[in-house]
């Protein structure tokens, strides 16, 4: 068996159709099908994917292995374990890498051993989705102009797992996914490889097609949990993510920065404020509006939630204002690492 010189790491989780798409694509790259290995962690699936996998016949090594549901952190985490290349490359499985992704991680490897490299995700353009998914789209292409321009360079907060690699002795190094965070890990991890030393480089030519799909309620979750592990990983893990988070907030506009203040911490004002900015999305995505209609409200949407999950974690309203109102004394001062992408507004 030869020995690969780079392990792609996918976790999945009954998404039978579209980890097939992603095999597919991987089938068609341009790097040497003998010098890589695809490591599949299955997270419990239901749909058939053990079954698909196990009749799959394919030009590159395949290898496929099982835990009980336990979030995609712990998958990585085992995925890595498994792996046997020098050279990690994380996938999600809802994405579609271009035929040249491996050899473009590959090179920009071979410029230092220190490396984080972060590729795109790019919105498909036979593919539709909700307004919130666009939106969500249209953030991470904003992430992306800006470093390319030069505005800030890439760093811990744009590590996504979509697409992402590393060398493996970086990743244990550093212990790995903290699987006690079901959302954020990323961002949780890049943190400590940062203050180990590793540098962030942003390639944008190692780019994946990111075919995401999520409900409203699933999207919903997001900043919602963000919040409360912002605040986790400034409490627990001596990170300035409430330093960034306050500063940022007060570089929002003035309806979102009001709505925060009104709404977070009053839960039926909270409920109402949602389900009127849903609807207003609703309406306007049904009436084929324009992206800077639904935009924004969406926007508010992600900034009110993601603060009610800091204000939640915090324990309570008075705490979470207090926190603000730290940050307003602050805003004269950037943090080290502002530069590291404004996430939260549109």
């Amino acid at each position: 068996m030869t020995q690969p010189s780079i392990s792609v790491v996918v976790p999945t989780f009954n998404r039978k159709s579209s980890l097939y798409r992603l095999l597919a694509a991987i089938e068609r790259q341009t790097y040497p099908a003998a010098s890589f290995e695809v490591v599949i962690v299955d997270d419990g699936s239901t749909d058939g994917t053990r079954e698909l996998l196990r009749g799959l016949r394919l030009p590159f090594e395949l290898r496929l292995i099982e835990q009980a549901h336990a979030g995609p952190a712990a998958a990585r985490n085992l995925g890595v374990a498994n792996a046997r290349a020098e050279l990690i490359v994380f996938l999600d499985d809802d994405v579609v890498p271009i035929p040249t992704l491996l050899e473009e991680h590959a090179a920009t490897h071979r410029l230092a051993a220190d490396l984080v490299v972060v590729g795109p995700m790019s919105p498909p353009q036979d593919w539709q989705r909700p307004a919130w998914v666009r939106w969500e789209e249209d953030t991470l292409q904003v992430q992306y102009r800006d470093m390319l321009a030069g505005k800030y360079p890439c760093t811990p907060r744009q590590f996504y797992t979509a697409n992402v690699s590393l060398r493996r002795a970086c990743f244990v190094e550093s212990g790995g996914f903290d699987v006690a965070f079901k959302r954020a890990e990323d961002v949780e991890l890049a943190f400590r490889l940062r203050d180990r030393g590793a540098r962030f480089l942003f390639n944008p030519n190692a780019e994946v097609m990111h075919y995401a799909s999520r409900s409203f309620s699933a999207w919903a979750k997001t900043p919602y949990q963000y919040g409360r592990y912002d605040i986790v990983m400034a409490r627990d893990k001596d990170q300035e993510t409430l330093q960034l988070a306050t500063y940022e907030f007060h570089r929002r506009n003035a309806l979102t920065r009001l709505a925060v203040r009104a709404c977070v911490g009053r839960g039926w004002l909270l409920r109402c404020a949602i389900g009127l900015m849903r609807m207003l999305v609703t309406l306007a995505d049904r009436s084929g509006a324009p992206r800077h209609v639904t935009g924004p409200i969406l926007s508010g949407i992600f900034n009110v939630l993601y603060w009610q999950g800091a204000c939640d974690e915090l324990g309570g309203r008075a705490a979470m204002m207090l926190a603000i109102e730290e940050g307003a004394r602050m805003a004269h001062k950037p943090p080290v690492i502002v530069s590291e992408a404004p996430a939260l507004e549109f």
